[in-house]
C-alpha cells in the first residue's frame, strides 16, 4: 500500500463523513420544520416521521421538493420572531426609566456640567 492509496482513502473518508453530517442536518431540519408547522395535522406529522425512519433518503428528498418553500418561510418567520424577542429584551434591559434620566441630568446640572436649557431638554425628552 503506497502513501497515495492512504491519502486518497483519507480524502474519501472525509467526503463521506461530510455527506453523512450534511444528511443528518437535513433530517434534523425536516423534523424541526414538522414540529414548527402548526397547520399540519398530528397524524400527518407522525406519517412523515415514520417515513423518515424507514425510507429516510427518499422521504427527505420528497419533503424538500413538496414542502421546501413553506419550510423556508417558517424558518424565516421563526428567525424574525427570535430577533424581535431578543431586540425587545435588550431594549427592556438597556433602557432606564425617565426618573433615572432626570436624576442623572440633575446631578450633571448640580456639578455644572450642563446648563439649565440642556437640563430642560433632557427632562422633556425623558418625559415624552
Amino acid at each position: 500500500m503506497s502513501i497515495w492509496d492512504s491519502f486518497w482513502s483519507i480524502i474519501w473518508w472525509f467526503f463521506w463523513a461530510f455527506v453523512f453530517i450534511s444528511y443528518l442536518m437535513v433530517l434534523f431540519n425536516i423534523v424541526a420544520d414538522l414540529f414548527r408547522d402548526h397547520a399540519l395535522n398530528g397524524w400527518l406529522k407522525a406519517i412523515w416521521i415514520i417515513f423518515l425512519v424507514f425510507v429516510p433518503f427518499l422521504t427527505a428528498l420528497v419533503y424538500l421538493i413538496a414542502r421546501g418553500r413553506g419550510m423556508g418561510e417558517r424558518s424565516a418567520a421563526a428567525y424574525r420572531d427570535q430577533q424581535h424577542a431578543a431586540d425587545s429584551y435588550i431594549r427592556s434591559v438597556a433602557s432606564s426609566s425617565p426618573s433615572d434620566e432626570i436624576d442623572k441630568a440633575s446631578k450633571l446640572l448640580a456639578a455644572g456640567t450642563i446648563t439649565n436649557e440642556e437640563f430642560a431638554s433632557i427632562k422633556s425628552r425623558a418625559l415624552s
